[in-house]
């Protein structure tokens, strides 16, 4: 009798756990979609042995967006990449196959190179500069940091960022047409005929990336310091990129693990006894975090490097944690900063950055809903100096105070962990620990993961929409009275799509349904500590659950 093997959170996925890339790729194209194309907060995303990530949708979303671009006026290059997934090149292929079909320009990295998501979006921002006409947009297909069965599939358009509602709306809506309508609408070409295509360039996307981080990284000071750096690319899409930064700013940076696997096979198993590559789950990060007293800051990044997961002799941060502590650095290590620029967070980020922020006059925070969208504008107009998802991504201006990348970049922000231990002389905890905590308080904050399926998923959004009027100002919820309830983001006025309970502590909790995965989402941060974090779950679970 064969022995099931045990799946331990936190040590390495056994062979049992690795997927069949073949049937994976078969799947691919051999079975029709059962699902629509459906555009959560980051792109559509889904797995071809579910029929839900398939040869049809990626034909039909490429053909959208040939169609969206045609709508808007945009005639300039597209630019494409895609990481390290199993169903991210089969899909580049088909998007490929598309995009050459309808005469679209696109560039794509030469000998098939991974993408990170923030290098497309420094291509996009680069090419659009100056410009009226003749704009760039591009894709980027990944499902971040998604497990090896999944792959995903992202549109940027002109401003380099991720594509709002109404853009992914149009795009969804029209794919989704067209798989009803069997694809005949859809053109395409065979691959190699479109790899030869005169509209598609290959050209290297590597070398001008490395050279803009110094725009936006002080690497004098950390070549100046000699700070010694871990790095874990944790086998996406910037494990080539690395070696060349290192070697082009003089970094005493090792690469701790540079395979690349589409089984992630390397992988220490996350929580939820799954493989997932997220940089901000201790036990997805196991193996960088058994690596923390050989260096002086370590980082890993998810699949696509639009997120990060920062490592200390203390151990791996807590991403608010490390945005607070970003900011902090950032308005008083930026001289050519505006003093009057907004900091923007997403309204289920730690209140720690509130206070923060507070704390240096004439800068304004900027609460919006969950998503990197929200940040777009105001990092392409310049006036949004930072915007940060509890979720560990975020992005933030140049050294001179301009737009480095309207998407979340991975890169910037782990770098930006070495340039601070280089400044300040203490690592990111240190200073969290050590300044902001006496300064600001000690919240405690964990988000509560709700697993849910297809019976309760419609019963928890309905619980999540009424909360709202469910709970009323002055009531008490774990002894502390309720002093305010958001339905609407402080920063923008928009809906958050859950409700947000503030107490009159500064503790707080808010609830939403997740944009791409079958999960509730219960976020709870307490002033009081975790046995007051627990009475609030306890309280507000059952609200959400109906029970």
């Amino acid at each position: 009798m064969t022995k099931t093997p045990e799946i331990i959170p936190g040590q390495k996925a056994p062979p049992e756990m690795q997927i069949d890339i073949s049937q994976l790729v078969a799947a691919y194209y051999d079975l029709k979609p059962t699902h629509p194309v459906e555009f959560g907060t980051s792109g559509h995303r889904g797995s071809s042995l579910t029929g839900s990530f398939n040869e049809r949708h990626i034909a039909a979303i490429s053909q959208a967006i040939c169609e969206y671009r045609a709508t808007q006026g945009t005639t300039g290059p597209l630019f494409i990449g895609f990481d390290t997934h199993a169903l991210s090149f089969p899909a580049f292929k088909t998007a490929l196959e598309v995009l050459a079909a309808n005469g679209v320009e696109v560039v794509c990295h030469k000998d098939d190179e991974f993408t990170p998501t923030p290098v497309i979006s420094r291509l996009i921002i680069n090419h659009n500069h100056g410009r009226s006409n003749g704009l760039a947009d591009g894709i980027v297909i990944t499902p971040s940091h998604n497990g090896p069965q999944d792959g995903g599939f992202k549109y940027n358009p002109t401003h380099g960022g991720p594509a709002d509602t109404d853009v992914t709306g149009w795009v969804q809506d029209r794919a989704n047409q067209l798989i009803n309508n069997n694809n005949e609408g859809v053109n395409a070409t065979p691959f190699e005929t479109a790899r030869g295509a005169g509209t598609v360039k290959e050209t290297d996307f590597i070398t001008p990336f490395v050279a803009d981080l110094a725009r936006v990284v002080d690497f004098e000071a950390i070549h100046a310091a000699k700070i010694k750096i871990g790095a874990d690319p944790m086998g996406g899409s910037g494990v080539h990129y690395w070696a060349p930064i290192a070697e082009k700013y003089g970094l005493d940076l090792t690469v701790v693990n540079d395979v690349v696997d589409p089984t992630f096979g390397f992988m220490t198993v996350d929580s939820d006894k799954t493989i997932r590559m997220d940089c901000s789950s201790k036990d997805a990060m196991a193996s960088l975090i058994s690596l923390k007293d050989q260096y002086q800051i370590a980082f890993g990044n998810d699949t696509d490097f639009d997120r990060h997961g920062i490592v200390t002799p203390d151990g791996l941060m807590n991403p608010n944690h490390y945005l607070s502590v970003a900011i902090w650095y950032l308005l008083q290590y930026r001289p050519q900063w505006s003093r009057n620029l907004k900091i923007g967070k997403t309204i289920v980020s730690s209140s720690m950055i509130d206070r923060v922020v507070k704390g240096f006059l004439n800068h304004e925070l900027y609460e919006v809903p969950v998503g990197f969208k929200w940040f777009v504008k105001g990092l392409s107009e310049g006036w949004l100096a930072f915007g940060g998802e509890e979720s560990a991504g975020a992005s933030f201006l140049t050294l001179d105070g301009k737009t480095w990348t309207t998407d979340k970049d991975g890169f910037a922000l782990a770098l930006l962990s070495a340039e601070i231990v280089a400044r300040i002389g203490k690592t990111p905890s240190q200073i969290y620990r050590e300044i902001l905590v006496p300064r600001y308080g000690d919240p405690f904050y964990k988000r509560a993961d709700i697993t849910l399926n297809t019976e309760n998923v419609t019963a928890f959004r309905k619980n999540v929409k009424t909360l709202a009027n469910r709970l009323s100002v002055g009531a008490e919820i774990a002894g502390r009275r309720i002093v305010q309830i958001l339905t609407t983001a402080p920063g923008n006025g928009a809906a958050i799509g859950g409700t947000k309970v503030i107490l009159d502590d500064g503790s707080w909790f808010a609830a939403r349904a997740s944009g791409t995965e079958l999960k509730g989402k219960l976020y709870i941060e307490s002033y009081q500590g975790e046995e007051h974090w627990q009475t609030i779950h306890d309280q507000v679970y059952p609200m959400l659950m109906g029970v």
